[in-house]
C-alpha cells in the first residue's frame, strides 16, 4: 500500500507531468481554452496511459531490447485508435473541437517515457497505477489551465459539455462574470504560457512553504573529550 500512495503522489504532484516534467507542452498549450476541452483531453491521456502501461508490463521479458521502442509505440498507437474511433463514433462534437490531438498522444513524451521509464521494469498492477495518475495528474493541469483561461478569456466555466454529454448539458454552463466581454489575450496561445507559468511559481511556492514549516533536524554535536 505504501508504495501504491508512492505513484499516487508522484503522479498528481511530486512528479505531475504538466508543472514538474513540463511533458506534454503542445496540447497543454493547444487545447486548454476550457475546462472542458482540458478535461477531456486529459482523461483520453489517463486512459491510455494505464492500458499502455498495463499492456507493456505483462510482455516486457519478451520483447528483444532492439526493437522494444517500435514495440512500445505499436501498443500505445493501438489503443489511442481505439480511444479516437470511439470518440468519433459516441461524442463527435468534442472529437471535432479536440481534431487532431487525440492522434497526437501516440506521439506524446509523457505516454512512451511511463512506458519505458516504469511499466517496461515493474509488474502490471502498479503499472497500470502509475500510467492512470500519471494521467490524471496531467489531466487536472490541462482542467485547471483550462478554467483559468476560460474565466478570464470568457467569463465563464464549463462551457461546451454539451459537445461531450448532448444538448442537455448546456444547462451546466456557468456564467461567473454576467456582462464581461471577454480578454482575448487569455485565450490565446500566449495566455496559456502564462497561465502554465503562474501554475509552476504557485507550485514551487507551495513547496517552499512546505519545507520553511518542517522542522529542521537538531544538530548531532560531536563530544569532544
Amino acid at each position: 500500500m505504501a508504495g501504491y500512495k508512492e505513484i499516487a503522489e508522484n503522479g498528481l504532484w511530486k512528479q505531475n507531468p504538466g508543472v514538474v516534467q513540463l511533458l506534454g507542452l503542445c496540447p497543454t498549450l493547444a487545447v486548454t481554452s476550457s475546462v472542458v476541452n482540458g478535461f477531456s483531453l486529459g482523461l483520453l491521456t489517463a486512459i491510455v496511459m494505464a492500458f499502455s502501461n498495463g499492456s507493456v508490463s505483462p510482455v516486457r521479458r519478451l520483447v528483444p531490447e532492439e526493437i522494444r521502442i517500435p514495440v512500445f509505440i505499436l501498443i500505445i498507437a493501438a489503443l489511442v485508435t481505439v480511444i479516437d474511433l470511439g470518440m468519433n463514433a459516441f461524442a463527435n462534437p468534442m472529437h471535432k473541437v479536440l481534431g487532431i490531438f487525440i492522434p497526437l498522444i501516440v506521439t506524446n513524451c509523457i505516454v512512451l517515457a511511463r512506458v519505458e521509464a516504469f511499466a517496461a521494469k515493474n509488474p502490471t498492477i502498479p503499472s497500470m497505477l502509475d500510467g492512470f495518475m500519471m494521467g490524471i495528474g496531467l489531466m487536472l493541469v490541462l482542467a485547471l489551465l483550462g478554467g483559468i483561461r476560460e474565466l478570464v478569456g470568457k467569463g465563464t466555466l464549463f462551457s461546451g459539455f454539451d459537445l461531450a454529454l448532448g444538448p442537455w448539458a448546456k444547462v451546466l454552463t456557468l456564467t461567473v462574470l454576467p456582462g464581461y466581454h471577454g480578454f482575448l489575450l487569455a485565450i490565446l496561445p500566449p495566455g496559456a504560457f502564462l497561465g502554465l507559468g503562474m501554475l509552476i511559481a504557485t507550485r514551487s511556492w507551495l513547496e517552499q512553504r512546505k519545507s520553511a514549516a518542517q522542522p529542521t533536524a537538531p544538530a548531532t554535536l560531536a563530544a569532544s573529550h
